[in-house]
């Protein structure tokens, strides 16, 4: 390429103390391209871009170089940076709610970075920010521009961190894992939206994903990182298609694709030890029939012309509003099978997994478990149908208690439990600790002690701890590294197989729920527009709405 780097980084080292962290990391970002970072949590992706954002702790050490303009940013002054930063480097957190202030309206948060690196007024920066919430594409940007984050969507708090980002059209923009809890087609749409940003601007752009599939529709070239080391570095088509090293070629075959047929997901592991996995495969005809088998069944669970709505808030001037939530949902879940539920933002996937498992109670129609109603169950009625009903959310870490070791949160939970005695039970702990690939002497260690894949097998083992029948997987493995997803997938088909499980999967990722599903619902704005097997559905859909959930697909 014969223009010079727009950022450059040489030799660059981070440390905790002794320990490295990021270790001789060499990059070159050119002008109008996207370099794609990508690895597992703790990779140290990142951490390499505070580095190059000048916001690292002050307890590392940093070492290098990270030239821009022909200056090496490590080494000049705070007051300098800050001129930088968000004028010429900008960033777009993983994580907009945290991001954004929450005390202060979206419109004001953008107008300040434009007043403090533009000698522009107040009237001219809002100007500037409703034309720029027009360009990232916000619906309503009269209204946005005076709500509070919690007022918006995520997929609207993404777009307003963007224009924040591009708010003085800076020459290198930072996108860290900008779409990894959001819905395919939002996903698509912040994806192409940034590629658009990036050719009107000639930006250099860096996008930190641990998912190969979302950056290889970005990406013009491919870092690949792994505990701190450079794994593989190239044109983005020759480390897909070509990949060197083990390492790359595990993150590639973990992520399950439209085609994977393995009974079990290869891990990263397999490949570090150096040999391609021998995998079982399933096969089409093997899947069909045992979907046949399974409808031949009484259902376990059945949904008859559910409706859930809820209040909108009145004031002064306005009056009360009614959202449907839930439009006269049918259908039947059948012991022993995966039925995946997939659907935008707002669909009602996560609405009808809490009424299933009496977290909220329908406004109208009938659930029948085991053939018995309890749609109008009492919280008395709950706690004993809790031994039988179980659900394993999205966040692990904000649905255990801080305060409380693990082993302890798993105990309490067999108090639904009347076949063990309380002196037998933390040896049941220890033993489901175990079992979900954790040891018994972590027993005694709190939430923040474990990692996120760590977390939700922990949460895994409390929903066990009961011995259900049914479990509710809402968005269990999203916001996993796609090695540690597949850890959990096979966790959770192994103890499927153990225990007879029977599973509402409920997932924004089309991929995943395809390889782990019998059959497929598809919800959109609270009605159930399409179901069938998972292989007919996704090969052959029959709504223009399951063709785009499909096409957002990244592979």
């Amino acid at each position: 390429m014969t223009d010079s780097p727009l950022l450059r980084v040489k030799e660059l080292n981070i440390k905790a103390g002794k320990l490295p962290l990021v270790h001789n990391l060499n990059f070159d970002l050119f002008r109008g391209k996207t370099l794609g970072i990508v690895g597992e949590s703790g990779s140290g992706k990142s951490l390499t871009s505070l580095a190059i954002m000048g916001l690292l702790p002050k307890s590392l050490t940093v070492s290098g170089q990270i030239i821009y303009t022909k200056k090496n940013l490590l080494e000049i002054q705070e007051n300098a940076y800050s001129a930088l930063r968000g004028k010429d480097i900008a960033m777009i957190f993983q994580e907009p709610m945290t991001a954004l202030n929450p005390t202060m309206k979206c419109g004001k948060q953008v107008m300040e970075i434009m007043l403090r690196h533009l000698k522009i007024g107040k009237e001219e920066a809002k100007t500037r920010t409703l034309e720029l919430f027009n360009k990232v594409d916000l619906p309503r940007p009269e209204a946005i521009i005076d709500s509070y984050p919690h007022q918006i969507s995520g997929g609207q708090k993404q777009r307003v961190m963007i224009a924040m980002a591009i708010a003085c059209k800076p020459k290198i923009l930072i996108a860290d894992e900008p779409t990894t809890a959001l819905d395919a087609t939002v996903q698509q749409g912040i994806l192409d939206l940034l590629n658009a940003l990036r050719d009107e601007y000639g930006m250099g752009m860096i996008f930190i994903s641990h998912d190969l599939g979302v950056v290889k529709n970005v990406a013009d070239d491919i870092l690949v990182m792994y505990k701190g080391e450079t794994m593989e570095y190239g044109k983005s088509e020759e480390v897909f298609h070509h990949p060197k090293n083990p390492y790359t070629r595990g993150l590639l075959a973990c992520k399950p694709s439209p085609g994977t047929s393995f009974e079990r997901l290869p891990v990263v592991s397999d490949f570090l030890e150096g040999n391609r996995p021998k995998l079982k495969l399933q096969t089409p005809e093997g899947r069909e029939h045992k979907l046949e088998e399974l409808l031949k069944q009484k259902p376990l669970l059945q949904v008859k012309d559910v409706n859930k709505y809820f209040k909108g808030k009145s004031g002064m001037f306005t009056k009360s509003s009614t959202v449907t939530a839930l439009d006269k949902v049918e259908l039947k879940i059948y012991p022993g099978e995966t039925l995946g539920l997939v659907g935008e933002s707002g669909s009602g996937k996560t609405t009808l997994g809490r009424i299933l498992c009496g977290l909220e109670k329908a406004s109208t129609g009938s659930v029948f478990y085991k053939g018995k109603d309890i749609s109008k169950a009492t919280t008395s009625d709950w706690r004993t149908l809790h031994r039988d009903i179980q659900i394993i959310f999205q966040d692990p870490f904000s649905a255990l208690n801080p305060r409380i070791k693990i082993g302890d949160a798993i105990v309490e939970a067999m108090a639904l439990r009347k076949d063990i005695k309380s002196k037998d039970r933390k040896a049941e702990a220890e033993s489901l600790l175990v079992k979900v690939g954790l040891t018994a002497e972590q027993y005694d260690r709190y939430p923040h002690e474990f990692s996120g894949g760590q977390r939700q097998r922990i949460g895994i083992a409390r929903a066990l701890a009961v011995q259900p029948k049914f479990i509710v997987c809402d968005e269990s493995v999203s916001a996993l590294d796609v090695s540690v997803q597949a850890q959990v997938l096979n966790l959770l088909n192994d103890l499927k197989d153990e225990f007879n499980f029977t599973y509402l999967f409920i997932s924004h990722d089309l991929s995943v729920v395809k390889y782990f599903s019998d059959r497929i619902v598809v919800l959109k704005d609270g009605q159930l527009v399409e179901e069938g097997a998972a292989d007919a559905l996704y090969d052959n859909p029959q709504t223009e709405y399951t063709k785009k959930l499909i096409a957002s697909t990244f592979n």
